[in-house]
């Protein structure tokens, strides 16, 4: 059944609200608004009750899939349990106004201040900025950076970004957004980056090497001192995708791993919501030798105040319109005070126990990509169920039947008919078991009865779409 639109609900002489007298004479307002901004209509508003209105908006919540309903397993994503106090401490400082002065904001900069040392002990950086609004965007940042390197040293002939092919989509286009050209790598056997392409295509012209570490198959690099030594050893610098940092909290940190630069995406790794378009936040996060080039202002205490600092000469400038997504990062501050380092460390190990639970109780109905512990997360193939009439999305679709958000599909590239499980650590025994009931049954399903996967699903609000149709029919306004 349409669920109906709120003015649709509407009826003559329901409110919802009260509103409080007009304090400033009609006339007054005539005289300051300009006549043709003056409307010569009434608004059709809906007149609803308080109660219609959240029922209204309660029952759509409960049309879309999100983590408070049920799991999530959208792997490199990490779309964990967003706990209720971080919406209460953002939700205490909304009315906060960017402008203010620095005098009227101390607790707010302080609150920056502790984050960017917080985020520093954890991944063994000196220096991080909060500005970047998303992790594409600090991507960007961090190359933008690599490149203010090379251009200060002269190195004017190092064009070249080394990417493993099973990198994150975004990773190419931030390295050609900074004007850089994307030589890729290919992975060995193990899933990991193949020494011997990696070798053949070291060279005086590269500038660096970007790689996700825990990688997108969710395996640890284990040459990765090695790696760092070759790009080290021709004046390159390491940059590390920080997508996948929920599965070494506490436990390793890029500083210590030789990344110069590092990515974080408070709205993964440290729990804040996301999905639908934000909000997001991707700090980054750099070595001594990288520091004079962060993005200014930097927040900085002066006479035991907090300051914000535009002194930077030598800095690749401000990269957003404000200091960041400030309700993004109280979210990730209070998590992260609320936890402390035992509990950060845990949240890694838990993560890691649940992908491994999952991945040997799944490996037998479904094609395990590569047979081998993982980290945080784990790739399955359907090539096995694709040959028999039915592909991955269509596994994906058929599990929204069941109360389940599919896993990311078809990524990472170099893997046929990609299932990307990440479960975090939010979930427990029950729920993966679950989960892995239904993905027993539908694998059952692609032998007993594949028609019901080629047309789910079937009990959902929207049911199959025709995707060509609206690939070619794009409308993309509410």
């Amino acid at each position: 059944m349409k669920t109906k639109l709120i003015i649709e609900k509407s009826i003559k002489g329901h409110m919802g609200t009260s509103i409080p007298k007009l304090d400033v004479p009609e006339q007054t307002l005539n005289t300051i608004i300009p006549e043709q901004f003056l409307r010569t209509d009434t608004p059709n508003l809906p007149e609803v009750s308080e109660p219609e209105v959240v029922r209204h908006y309660v029952d759509l919540s409960t049309k879309n899939h999100h983590v408070d309903k049920d799991l999530y397993p959208l792997g490199s994503c990490t779309m964990k349990y967003n706990p209720k106090i971080n919406d209460w401490t953002a939700s205490a400082v909304a009315g906060v106004h960017p402008y203010q002065p620095e005098e009227l904001s101390q607790g707010i900069l302080g609150v920056y201040y502790d984050l960017e040392q917080q985020l520093c002990a954890i991944t063994g950086m000196k220096g991080f900025t909060l500005q970047p609004a998303a992790g594409s965007q600090g991507e960007l940042v961090g190359v933008l950076l690599m490149r203010k390197y090379h251009e200060l040293k002269g190195n004017d002939h190092k064009k070249i970004m080394l990417i493993p092919d099973a990198a994150h989509g975004t990773n190419p286009a931030s390295v050609a957004m900074a004007g850089y050209q994307v030589v890729e790598v290919k992975s060995n056997s193990k899933g990991l980056v193949d020494l011997v392409d990696f070798k053949s295509k070291i060279n005086d012209r590269v500038a660096g090497f970007m790689l996700t570490n825990p990688n997108t198959l969710g395996l640890f690099e284990e040459n990765i001192s090695q790696l760092a030594e070759l790009i080290h050893g021709i004046d390159g610098l390491m940059y590390m995708d920080g997508a996948n940092m929920n599965a070494m909290l506490g436990i390793a940190r890029p500083g210590d791993l030789g990344f110069d630069i590092t990515h974080l995406n408070l709205h993964k790794t440290f729990s804040t919501p996301h999905g639908g378009g934000g909000p997001g936040s991707g700090p980054i996060g750099v070595t001594d030798k990288l520091l004079a080039y962060l993005p200014r202002p930097r927040v900085e205490i002066l006479g035991g105040s907090y300051h914000l600092n535009y002194d930077f000469p030598n800095s690749i400038g401000r990269v957003h319109g404000f200091y960041g997504n400030f309700g993004i990062m109280i979210r990730a501050w209070t998590y992260i005070r609320m936890l402390g380092p035992d509990g950060l460390r845990n949240i890694s190990k838990v993560a890691i126990t649940n992908a491994n639970y999952l991945m040997h109780k799944l490996k037998d109905v479904f094609e395990l990509a590569y047979d081998r512990t993982c980290m945080h997360e784990f790739v399955l193939s359907a090539q096995a169920q694709k040959e028999k009439g039915v592909s991955a999305l269509q596994i994906a679709k058929r599990l929204l039947d069941y109360g389940f958000h599919s896993p990311t599909m078809y990524f990472p590239l170099i893997v046929k008919e990609a299932l990307m499980i990440e479960p975090t650590e939010s979930e427990n025994k029950e729920t993966m078991d679950r989960f892995i009931e239904v993905m027993k049954k539908i694998a059952e399903e692609v032998d007993s009865n594949p028609e019901l996967l080629l047309n789910a699903p079937h009990n959902t609000p929207v049911g199959r779409v025709d995707e060509t149709y609206a690939n070619r029919n794009l409308n993309v306004r509410w």
